[in-house]
């Protein structure tokens, strides 16, 4: 069972060591994490081996992390690969198997824009994939905006190529704003989205909300996750906790274990 720290960035903040142990005695095994020190090669402030060794303290592996390519995206492409190779260093640090890119800045969102994000995603995955570690895309509801007939998603899962580019569904962004479904996605690429998102949708406002209290029906996504290709997932809210984070994850990790966890066996 899998967690991005994003739900409980707070905590992170306040304690980070304390916050993971917490997320250990949860069931959580797996994290994801965003936010990288590239410069320092720190995470959460921490070197790069001290964090590491409080996930190995906890029997926590982080298989993928959230790097912060967005701010580069007009920049040269040696400005873009120079950090690249920072985050492939950090990657090998902490032991991670995948580097993602998580979001597109507001005036990157235009059809010409994901295509130029197509080759500079190809590019990516090419050098990662040389360093030994997985690349893939996570997506937002921007991607699923109708713009005369093609959306930002669509250009991205065509456009790139998928032996270096893998897709990282978040299924609520799915289920919020694409005509799509997750099923039919899988269908049109199986194998290749080897990480999901799994958080739920408020009923009335259609926010976050944690797992259980919402609108998204697992029992149909789930089960294909050989489909799919799924290899990690993490639960995530990223805000609208009905108490705290804590609690929030808390809440989500007893809901998976007894009701979900089952179409993932």
């Amino acid at each position: 069972m899998g967690l991005q720290l994003f739900t409980v960035r707070d905590a992170m903040a306040k304690d980070a060591g304390g916050t993971l142990k917490k997320a250990a005695a949860l069931g959580y095994e797996d994290l994801e994490t965003y936010g990288y020190g590239a410069d320092q090669n720190t995470y959460y402030g921490f070197k790069a081996a001290d964090f590491k060794s409080f996930l190995q303290d906890n029997n926590l592996t982080a298989t993928s992390g959230h790097y912060d390519f967005a701010p580069l995206f007009n920049k040269p492409a040696d400005d873009l690969y120079a950090y690249v190779d920072k985050c492939i260093i950090g990657a090998h640090a902490i032991g991670q198997r995948y580097i993602t890119w998580p979001w597109l800045s507001p005036d990157t969102r235009t059809p010409d824009h994901f295509k130029q994000l197509a080759q500079k995603l190809n590019g990516i995955g090419e050098r990662v994939n040389k360093a030994g570690l997985g690349f893939a895309y996570h997506n937002h509801d921007f991607e699923f905006t109708d713009h005369n007939g093609q959306n930002g998603y669509t250009i991205v899962m065509n456009e790139t190529d998928a032996s270096l580019v893998k897709l990282q569904m978040d299924l609520y962004w799915v289920m919020h704003s694409s005509k799509l479904t997750p099923l039919e996605l899988f269908k049109l690429q199986p194998g290749r989205f080897v990480m999901w998102h799994v958080k739920d949708m408020d009923r009335v406002t259609r926010d976050y909300t944690e797992l259980g209290n919402g609108t998204i029906d697992f029992s149909t996504i789930l089960p294909h996750y050989k489909l799919a290709g799924l290899q990690y997932y993490f639960v995530e809210q990223g805000s609208n906790f009905k108490t705290n984070s804590m609690q929030s994850i808390t809440d989500c990790a007893d809901y998976m274990k007894k009701n979900l966890v089952k179409y993932l066996e």
